[in-house]
């Protein structure tokens, strides 16, 4: 199985110790552990917007995927993407992926509130631009035949409540931190993992 990771720091692993400590590398072994062969790409570019797909996109779809993760809306938000650009380019993305047969899983815009530099008076008014984006990535990825994995309360909670989930740049999450979300986005991934057998069968 051609398992490809896309999209941004997040998805390339800034701040993980290790490369095994990856989001890529964790959802590998899960999915070896399920029984699939794997083999592990990741074209994720730190500091990625969902502008810059286009390129990695370019890349990947020679590659002929069997199952996509990507990972992307942070840098939309620090960079100040227009919202109708940002998801228009997510769109174009997942469309060409998906023309070729490809499963993919999209992790949509984090809840930026619970980093540190964002004061506590800001955090609701940051957690509701999130919120607003996160809305028309899930209706642009759904449109286009993706499936997005839930980001949620909880998650955000837990990681505002544990700074040991946040590296030393308290920005992108720890080693323990891409555990957790790996944790969380694996019974997601599995499920498409066997939709792409089915389909190949």
């Amino acid at each position: 199985m051609r398992f490809l990771v896309l999209g941004d720091s997040l998805a390339y692993g800034t701040g993980a110790g290790t490369a095994a400590d990856t989001l890529g590398a964790r959802l590998t072994r899960s999915l070896e552990q399920a029984g699939h062969e794997v083999r592990l790409d990741v074209l994720a570019v730190p500091g990625a917007t969902s502008v810059d797909l286009a390129a990695q996109v370019r890349r990947a779809v020679p590659l002929q995927a069997d199952l996509v993760l990507l990972v992307i809306g942070a840098n939309d938000l620090t960079h100040q993407v227009p919202p109708a650009q940002s998801t228009a380019a997510l769109g174009a993305a997942l469309r060409e992926l998906r023309a070729g047969g490809t499963q993919v899983l999209v992790v949509p815009t984090p809840d930026l509130s619970s980093v540190a530099w964002v004061p506590p008076a800001f955090r609701s008014f940051v957690a509701g631009i999130c919120d607003q984006l996160r809305s028309l990535q899930t209706a642009v990825a759904e449109a286009a035949g993706a499936v997005v994995a839930p980001v949620t309360p909880a998650l955000s909670a837990t990681f505002a409540a544990d700074p040991a989930l946040f590296s030393a740049d308290r920005f992108h999450p720890s080693s323990a931190g891409y555990a957790l979300v790996a944790a969380t986005l694996a019974p997601h991934l599995l499920e498409l993992a066997g939709r792409r057998e089915d389909d190949a069968a």
